[in-house]
């Protein structure tokens, strides 16, 4: 029974999954949109929305101390602190008035080789 398991394996252990799904989460950031399996992209999203979430208080708040603990935070991900600084300073205010909901996966289609199910994982849009 798979009763609380909110993670997905992805036929790999643990150290090699957490490497996977912090370096696409890092390339979301860098790039804003990627092409991946949608199994990676749907492992991933959880992570990302939850990076924003905290950049997005980082942005909005007054105390100094809180934003260092939120920016630190994020940097236990990637441990690179001008990628931080753009999640906090770029992405993070792009974001202030949703509220959930930062990504989207679109689907389309097949890999050749393998025939594995490909989907774009993208940051939305700034809302107008």
């Amino acid at each position: 029974m798979r009763h609380r398991v909110k993670t997905n394996k992805l036929n790999r252990y643990a150290k090699h999954r957490n490497a996977l799904l912090s370096n696409l989460a890092r390339s979301v950031f860098e790039e804003e949109s990627i092409i991946t399996t949608t199994a990676k992209a749907k492992t991933v999203r959880p992570l990302v929305e939850k990076i924003i979430t905290k950049a997005k208080e980082a942005s909005s708040t007054d105390v100094p101390e809180r934003k260092m603990a939120l920016s630190r935070e994020i940097n236990k991900y990637f441990n690179d602190r001008k990628l931080v600084q753009k999640i906090v300073n770029e992405i993070g205010p792009r974001y202030a008035t949703r509220n959930g909901g930062y990504t989207r996966i679109l689907k389309i289609g097949f890999r050749r080789g393998d025939a594995s199910e490909l989907s774009i994982l993208q940051l939305l849009p700034e809302e107008k």
